[in-house]
């Protein structure tokens, strides 16, 4: 990873998604030090919380899409995530 890390909040999804993949495999990789992996591990949370955030936002546009007349979501299942 670079030294320069850009905002979390500012990045777009397909980014954000992409880094914290970086992230995971890093550390499944056992790559540097103790310190290096928390950093990397406290990254990872922050990119994971973006991207579900991201999601919920996407899910909840795509519902207020398919609503019919009466207001109620037609076909639509709420997002779980794990």
């Amino acid at each position: 990873m670079s030294k320069t890390t850009p905002d979390i909040d500012k990045m777009p999804f397909e980014d954000a998604l992409a880094e914290l993949e970086r992230v995971v495999r890093a550390l499944e990789d056992g790559e540097g030090g103790l310190q290096q992996a928390v950093d990397l591990y406290e990254r990872g949370a922050k990119l994971r919380k973006r991207c579900e955030d991201e999601l919920r936002a996407a899910q909840a546009r795509i519902e207020a899409v398919a609503a019919n007349a009466d207001g109620e979501a037609i076909g639509a299942k709420p997002l779980e995530l794990e």
